[in-house]
């Protein structure tokens, strides 16, 4: 369920047209066909929008070509108002689901409003995070391939290390530098260390210093064996390829702990390593947690074979958030689909005819598929592949795996982008600039002219507030009396603390009442050092007190979720965020 909103949050403009509302939440691979195909079926009998924390589209098996500079950043993305003529796209963070009320509540703009969407059908397509928390360590110093941000942090981390041990005189040093381990044998732990590969074998003229042998590749997957959704052949060939690089395949082994300069894996071997990339810890998104819908052991929202979600006639799931039964009585995992793009793009089918024949009163049908098969490049032009019941490896399966997803990629323009950077990559050299992403600041200065809004009721609370000059006014309403108060904060004193600690949206208005500036805190960093430095959970409980309103959560008072809430969003939207933290708006 949605969580309250003031007064003052508006409502979306309902549209001119009385025709049905379709509301699509996510533009991953689900959502994005999600809303392709219910447009191209439902065309001007119903409104079909789309919301998403970007406005892009991220082809996600190009991620690791990404990282390894094969592919540009502009190929492995497409504008999703491109991809979808008709379809409105709304660039939003949603806030929550009110199955009941048949409204969605998003953050959007600059300031961060809230705005209400009314619904007739809600399709929620969101993907899946990560936790890597079962793994002390992990999650604070493990890299991961998720996102577009991902993937330009992992290239320009291993850039760096290069950097770093073609220059230092400390052995052991060098070698933690030149140890680079994945964990996770799946398809995107595979296809990452391939061309982790790819990008260190093509980098290394640039470094005289640093001799091939020195370089290390782990692949650690803790089942018996790898890429277990293909051919026990496949896999075997694949660790074969992988010792003619010189990359190690360890099976039956996880890792129990992670520093930045050292993993532990379930054998208690130490292995020095300051490069740690993660491809496990699917779990539910954040988001998922707070809607009153019904999700399996797992956290994925459990729905019947139409693709509606049990218990609701208006509010429909696929892709990786769903649970979807292929049989009338699963028993297996295999009875229900997998979460992978070829079943999305399926699903989006099925729900888009099944959304349309439940607006003109017909049946819906069952969602029915059977996978045409698998592929996963390997770098250095090899790969495997299992189509249709035929094994293919090595370079075959390379330019079938190619082939494939370029057929598969939106968009004729990246088409042939693609396919044109894919053949000048046979012949020219890799660059080995880092560039893409820059450290997220974690506080900031902020400047603001008099009379300017710093937030209002109801926003969403990105940031703790010092005073460093001039002076701000907030204003809210008496709990008690119902009567407008008013409260001046000047140079060393502090506010918006009150809605990080509690429910997360703004109580009270902020303005510059003078020419001021504020060093602004990041709402997860002010939170982390009010939940571990007892000295300021001693001094907000205190100062709660003397201002009449509840005393500081916890970290296990907020619950899971406030731990880390939308990553993804926040990661793909990292420049976004950084403007958007409540700066000063247009009038």
């Amino acid at each position: 369920m949605a969580t309250p909103l003031a007064a003052s949050d508006h409502q979306a403009s309902p549209a001119a047209s009385t025709a049905p509302r379709v509301l699509v939440l996510g533009g991953g691979f689900a959502g994005m066909f999600a809303a392709k195909a219910l447009q191209r079926r439902l065309r001007r009998s119903a409104a079909v929008e789309l919301v998403n924390a970007v406005n892009y589209f991220v082809f996600q098996p190009l991620l690791p070509e990404v990282a390894a500079g094969g592919v540009t950043t502009r190929d492995a993305v497409a504008p999703l108002r491109q991809l979808l003529p008709g379809v409105r796209v709304r660039q939003a963070q949603i806030h929550g689901v009110d199955a009941d009320a048949k409204t969605v509540t998003v953050f959007q703009g600059l300031q961060r409003r809230p705005t209400v969407l009314p619904y007739d059908h809600l399709v929620i397509a969101l993907g899946q995070d990560t936790d890597l928390s079962a793994v002390p360590g992990l999650d604070a110093h493990a890299l991961q391939m998720k996102t577009l941000a991902d993937a330009h942090r992992l290239r320009n981390h291993v850039i760096d290390k290069l950097e770093h041990a073609d220059i230092t005189a400390l052995p052991e040093v060098k070698r933690e530098l030149l140890t680079f381990v994945v964990i996770g044998g799946g398809f995107s732990g595979v296809e990452t260390i391939g061309e982790m590969r790819e990008l260190i074998d093509r980098s290394l003229s640039y470094y005289p210093n640093v001799d091939r042998s020195e370089i290390r590749l782990l692949l650690i997957e803790y089942a018996d064996r790898i890429l277990a959704e293909m051919p026990e052949s496949l896999a075997a060939y694949t660790v074969k390829s992988f010792a003619r690089r010189d990359v190690e395949v360890r099976t039956g082994v996880g890792v129990r702990e992670a520093t930045g300069t050292q993993i532990v894996t379930t054998e208690g071997e130490v292995i020095g390593a300051r490069t740690v990339v993660a491809t496990i810890g699917a779990a539910p998104a954040a988001l998922l947690r707070r809607m009153d819908l019904p999700t399996a052991a797992g956290g994925r929202i459990q729905v019947r074979r139409d693709l509606r979600v049990a218990g609701r006639e208006d509010v429909w799931a696929i892709g990786d958030n769903a649970l979807i039964p292929m049989v009338d009585a699963p028993e297996d995992r295999t009875d229900f689909a997998p979460p992978t793009a070829q079943f999305a793009v399926r699903e989006a089918t099925q729900l888009a005819d099944n959304l349309a024949a439940t607006l003109q009163g017909e049946a819906t049908a069952p969602f029915e598929y059977k996978s045409r098969g698998a592929m996963a490049s390997l770098g250095s032009m090899r790969g495997v592949a299992h189509v249709f019941g035929v094994k293919v490896k090595g370079f075959p399966a390379w330019v079938l795996w190619r082939t494939y997803y370029l057929g598969f990629m939106p968009g004729f323009a990246t088409k042939i982008r693609v396919a044109m950077g894919w053949a000048l990559d046979w012949i020219i050299g890799r660059s080995t600039v880092q560039a893409g992403v820059s450290a997220r600041q974690t506080t900031r200065y902020v400047r603001y002219r008099a009379g300017d809004r710093v937030f209002e009721v109801g926003n969403r609370s990105n940031g703790f507030y010092i005073v460093v000059e001039g002076a701000f006014e907030l204003r809210d309403t008496d709990p008690e009396t119902g009567e407008p108060r008013t409260r001046r904060v000047e140079a060393g004193g502090h506010f918006g603390e009150r809605s990080l600690l509690g429910a997360g949206l703004r109580a009270a208005d902020a303005r510059a009442v003078e020419d001021a500036v504020a060093l602004v805190v990041e709402a997860e960093d002010f939170r982390r050092l009010v939940d571990h430095l007892p000295i300021m959970q001693g001094y907000f409980t205190a100062y709660a007190k003397a201002k009449g309103f509840d005393a500081p959560r916890t970290a296990e008072d907020r619950g899971p979720a406030s731990k880390q809430e939308l990553p993804a969003e926040r990661k793909d939207a990292e420049a976004d965020s950084q403007a958007a933290a409540e700066a000063p708006p247009a009038a």
